[in-house]
């Protein structure tokens, strides 16, 4: 789209890539409208040949840009704001921020400006399209942060939330996959213990787990109305469920979801 801002993505790793493939397979974006930064801009030789700007410059990516995605680690966001605050115009960008752990506030600080800012958090299944990603503002204006949502409704799902859950974000969502992998590997070893090849066992456990997913987000329904469904009196099922229960699965689970949210709360150091 010619008349399409530009965006440049500060710190080009695995999400900021998937974002902007994911805005050019859309056709929201060209790639010669998207700026990717990295301190080893070599690292992006092969985007430079599909098209996309590439530089080692934050700054000049900044100049050119309208849309600011900041995608470093949150150890490395102080750096970041301090080089591109000459340049920040509070009236021109947008700062999108995907980095855990930082209030839109403390951007802002951090900036030395009054700019708009919008957290994003999405997770891994960028990359194919399928990420979970929350949003939440405490100053963009209702279009920006429908521009946003619109970016990234591009590579998954998004939802809108208040921005004082954007740490429990992060926990239930982008370490979540973490979760759910895990709790696919174990079910993948229980399938090899129970005599399937193990290439066989990940691939029945994967597909299993897509389908119970998929049973949620089709037809609106709730995990225990599906569970109900495959349990019969005196079965195996509720046999299983209830051993599971009996070691601790979902205390285990719940437990580490809120270890790691307040791992995420302290990840960003303000002063740092």
């Amino acid at each position: 789209m010619s008349e399409q801002q530009t965006i440049a993505i500060l710190g080009s790793g695995n999400i900021g890539l998937s974002l902007a493939r994911g805005l050019v397979k859309a056709g929201i974006y060209q790639p010669d409208q998207i700026v990717l930064t990295r301190r080893n801009v070599s690292a992006l030789l092969l985007l430079a040949e599909e098209g996309f700007q590439t530089t080692s410059n934050n700054s000049d990516a900044v100049r050119k840009a309208d849309i600011v995605v900041l995608a470093v680690l949150p150890q490395q966001l102080n750096k970041l704001l301090y080089e591109i605050k000459p340049v920040l115009k509070k009236l021109k960008h947008l700062l999108i921020s995907v980095v855990s752990g930082v209030n839109c506030h403390d951007i802002r600080v951090q900036s030395g400006t009054q700019v708009q800012v919008v957290r994003a958090m999405p997770n891994t299944a960028i990359a194919i399209g399928q990420s979970m990603t929350c949003i939440a503002t405490d100053n963009a204006s209702a279009e920006n942060v429908a521009l946003v949502k619109s970016l990234f409704d591009t590579v998954g799902v998004t939802i809108q939330i208040n921005e004082e859950l954007m740490t429990s974000a992060t926990a239930l969502c982008a370490c979540g996959i973490a979760f759910f992998l895990r709790s696919i590997r174990a079910a993948s070893q229980g399938g090899t213990e129970i005599g399937f090849h193990a290439h066989d066992a990940l691939k029945m456990a994967a597909q299993t787990a897509k389908g119970a997913a998929d049973l949620l987000l089709q037809l609106a329904s709730h995990p225990e109305q599906e569970i109900d469904k495959v349990t019969s009196p005196k079965g195996c099922t509720i046999a299983g469920l209830n051993e599971m229960e009996h070691n601790g699965f979902s205390s285990a689970m719940i437990k580490g979801i809120k270890m790691s949210a307040e791992k995420a709360a302290v990840l960003y150091d303000k002063e740092g």
